[in-house]
């Protein structure tokens, strides 16, 4: 437990029906008791896991600041295993920000960002895994991201590091012993058996690195562009995808001049989509800024879905467009199925983009939407589906960390081969430990946990 006493307003800035000043530390109440004054008198100080009605006030004039509620939470039972107070405040700047004022002149500090957190980690309330993810519960967009980042917070990401370092320690415990014990009667330990068990850690580990990009995708989203010549019906799809007339939707070629931008949840996943200008040659120097702009948003697209017009011949627009995105992972739309379809469009789309799927849509009379829905969940996912306990990598620091691990089993494996000393061996075994347990703290230093903490915001 740390020593001194810590607070910050816990609630988003902004007016709203309650706000939080929290307080955590060993002089938690003794710093409340000098600035709270309850309705009745009855001992409220000495009481856990109860909300006190009275004010704050200033102990310099006796002024009243705010009405409030006041609960008291004790320690080892709360979020940072110290004492925690937490005053309800009325949610205005004003009255947070006096009653703050007031914490921090009785003795408590200002709360450094995640600082609340990180005591919640050295006070072993949870692993560093757990406190990244409280983030991800924060900043979840959709109810399958929300119900990932839950899982992790609960620990089921955790019991899985927790599972491959207990099996990591006890490789490299009887590696050891039969170093420095050769002579007792330890369990031998032969080459053929540690190249097994390093396999099967090594299998462990390489899947949760795979679906470490599904993972991504549900804690960042998925930045998509529609991408198409002029015309072709991209504002009309981005419309009908968000269920909103967002997009200006004209016969007239060019009338998106600019990205437009919007988050969309399909199929849980959050979609960071992007409706571009149409490519092509023009004279207009604003539509020539928006097409540069195009250009750049699909260099930088995850997932680009190409508007294809069904009802006339593939241009030489179009030819362009494809050539620009074809190392991207992408989905062919042949959208305007409801004025004719050519089928010549088809199997050209399909032999110059053979990887990418095909979807058939109306935008105007919204057919086949649900059909690309699919496809699009499908071509992020890749088709993984979120494991019930969270278990699902979705920080790319577990990521890095859990590909060192594997490096140095796979020199394990190659050392056993080749019939290197197990003093030698050893040091990848450990060297794999260490790397899982930076993950979850068990192994970490002071300038990676401050690190982690500082993009927490403050008050959290």
């Amino acid at each position: 437990m740390l020593d001194d006493t810590i607070a910050a307003i816990s609630t988003p800035p902004g007016e709203g029906g309650i706000g939080i000043v929290r307080i955590s530390g060993p002089a938690a109440v003794e710093i409340a008791q000098k600035i709270f004054r309850p309705a009745k008198k009855n001992n409220w100080q000495k009481q856990t896991f109860r909300l006190v009605y009275g004010h704050i006030y200033d102990p310099g004039d006796g002024q009243v600041i705010d009405e409030v509620l006041l609960g008291i939470m004790r320690a080892p039972h709360t979020y940072t295993r110290e004492d925690v107070v937490e005053i309800n405040c009325h949610g205005g700047a004003l009255p947070l920000r006096k009653t703050l004022e007031l914490v921090l002149g009785v003795g408590a500090r200002p709360a450094e960002p995640g600082e609340f957190s990180k005591r919640a980690f050295l006070n072993g309330r949870l692993d560093l895994a757990q406190a990244e993810s409280i983030i991800d519960v924060i900043r979840a967009r959709t109810g399958d991201a929300l119900r990932l980042a839950v899982g992790q917070l609960s620990g089921g990401l955790s019991k899985k590091y927790a599972s491959i370092q207990e099996e990591l320690l006890a490789m490299t415990a009887l590696i050891e012993a039969n170093i420095d014990f050769p002579e007792d009667e330890v369990e031998e330990y032969n080459l053929d058996e540690i190249y097994s068990r390093a396999g099967k850690m090594a299998g462990e580990i390489q899947k949760l690195i795979d679906g470490a990009e599904t993972g991504k995708v549900y804690r960042e989203g998925v930045r998509t562009v529609i991408a198409g010549k002029p015309n072709v019906g991209k504002s009309s799809l981005l419309n009908v995808l968000l269920r909103e007339k967002r997009a200006i939707v004209t016969d007239i070629p060019g009338t998106t001049r600019d990205i437009i931008e919007e988050i969309l949840n399909i199929g849980g996943v959050p979609l960071k989509i992007i409706d571009t200008a149409g490519i092509r040659d023009t004279e207009d120097i604003i539509e020539k800024i928006g097409v540069q702009k195009t250009r750049e948003s699909i260099k930088g697209a995850d997932l680009v879905i190409l508007v294809i017009d069904a009802s006339s011949g593939i241009s030489d627009e179009d030819r362009k467009i494809i050539d620009l995105v074809k190392d991207k992972q992408g989905i062919k739309v042949m959208n305007k199925i409801d004025i004719v379809e050519n089928d010549e469009n088809r199997r050209y789309i399909d032999a110059v983009l053979p990887e990418w799927p095909l979807v058939r849509v109306s935008a105007t009379e919204e057919k086949g939407i649900e059909q690309l829905e699919k496809e699009i969940v499908e071509v992020v996912t890749g088709g993984r589906i979120i494991p019930a306990d969270g278990a699902m990598v979705t920080n790319v620091r577990h990521k890095l960390l859990l590909k060192k691990a594997l490096d140095h089993l796979k020199e394990v494996r190659a050392a056993v081969e080749n019939r290197v000393p197990l003093d030698l061996i050893a040091i990848d075994v450990r060297s794999a430990w260490e790397a899982v347990g930076e993950i979850t703290g068990t192994v970490t230093t002071e300038n990676i946990i401050d690190k982690i903490f500082a993009d927490f915001c403050i008050g959290k």
